[in-house]
């Protein structure tokens, strides 16, 4: 069985080998050790962290193999954008120009560097061993981030996005990168993306072009990467959609890649999860896939279980699941299906 939990910083040299193995552009989780080790203390201080309104907490959990104790995937949340660090965006929209003298009207669509993001709740780091994609346990590693942010409503903002990485090629070039960061920091694509893991996107973002970028100016290629998915990265964009986050007009600035964006109370993990009390049952005659978690902090679990759930009433559990999840036979727990 896997569960999904909070990183302590015993994961570091298996959290290293898991970034190794990313996709370029999840700039998240760089492999560095001194870095990684930063993050998983600044994790721990924030699942301490008495918390009543959403700041820079970053929660980061991973997703283990609890017979093996291997670590298998791993993601985060970032409580809310610009706290610590500005959160830039390019924002897509049309420029406007008119000439009254000529009576016409044009709008060309343009890429302006913003800010527009910031405060709100970002879901990042979303890695799984590749063995692993599409899979009942990808579900898991992104949508229970969803349902610990139902537990602790307090600690997160009123909407979520996510950044979907978008387009490179095999060989780590990006068009988009190309066209328009190359010009400005004389950096490949992978090198620039790498700096960010280890240091911070604000440095490279305030070095970028502060005027509009207008769109038929670029390069064929270039454009076709505006809001266009890595297809590593379309399991991750696949998921959310499906949780009811929708694109909206701002991409990444390095690669142009969509992001994606939510209410709180449109998110399906989140207003179609119940509370139930765990019952242990060693037999269940499963009707379908669950996900289902503590309602913890640092203790937080969730697991994907087989189960027969009724719309009211104890929720039948088995021990093993039980164990997994860290409660005892009476206790609450969160489930939604998967």
């Amino acid at each position: 069985m896997l569960a999904l939990r909070p990183v302590q910083l015993t994961d570091l040299p298996q959290l290293q080998q898991l970034a190794r193995d990313s996709l370029v552009g999840v700039t998240s989780l760089p492999d560095d050790t001194e870095r990684l080790r930063e993050k998983i203390l600044d994790s721990c201080a924030s699942f301490a962290a008495d918390v009543q309104n959403p700041g820079g907490e970053n929660y980061f959990f991973v997703l283990q193999d609890l017979v093996s104790g291997r670590l298998v995937g791993c993601s985060e949340i970032l409580a809310s954008t610009g706290c610590n660090e500005p959160f830039y965006s390019l924002r897509n929209r049309p420029f406007s120009s008119e000439s009254r003298e000529l009576n016409i009207q044009h709008g060309v669509p343009a890429l302006s560097l913003c800010q527009d993001l910031n405060g709100q709740t970002l879901l990042r780091g979303f890695h799984i061993d590749a063995e692993r994609v599409r899979t009942p346990e990808s579900e898991l590693l992104s949508r229970a981030r969803l349902l610990f942010i139902a537990a602790h409503p307090q600690r997160f903002a009123e909407s979520v996005i996510t950044e979907i990485v978008g387009f490179s090629s095999e060989d780590g070039q990006s068009p988009f990168w190309d066209a328009i960061g190359q010009h400005f920091f004389d950096l490949p694509y992978t090198e620039a993306e790498r700096l960010c893991g280890l240091q911070s996107r604000t440095f490279l973002a305030e070095l970028m072009p502060q005027y509009p970028i207008y769109v038929p100016m670029l390069p064929a290629a270039a454009q076709a990467c505006i809001g266009r998915v890595h297809p590593d990265g379309q399991e991750a964009f696949d998921i959310l959609e499906r949780e009811g986050f929708e694109t909206n007009n701002y991409v990444d600035i390095f690669d142009g890649g969509p992001t994606l964006h939510a209410r709180i109370a449109n998110i399906r993990s989140i207003t179609q999860s119940r509370i139930a009390v765990a019952r242990q049952a060693p037999q269940i005659d499963a009707r379908g896939r669950y996900l289902v978690s503590n309602d913890g902090l640092g203790n937080y679990r969730a697991i994907v279980v087989e189960l027969d759930v009724n719309a009211e009433g104890p929720l039948a559990v088995p021990p093993d699941g039980l164990a997994a999840l860290g409660v005892r036979d009476g206790e609450r727990v969160r489930v939604v299906a998967l």
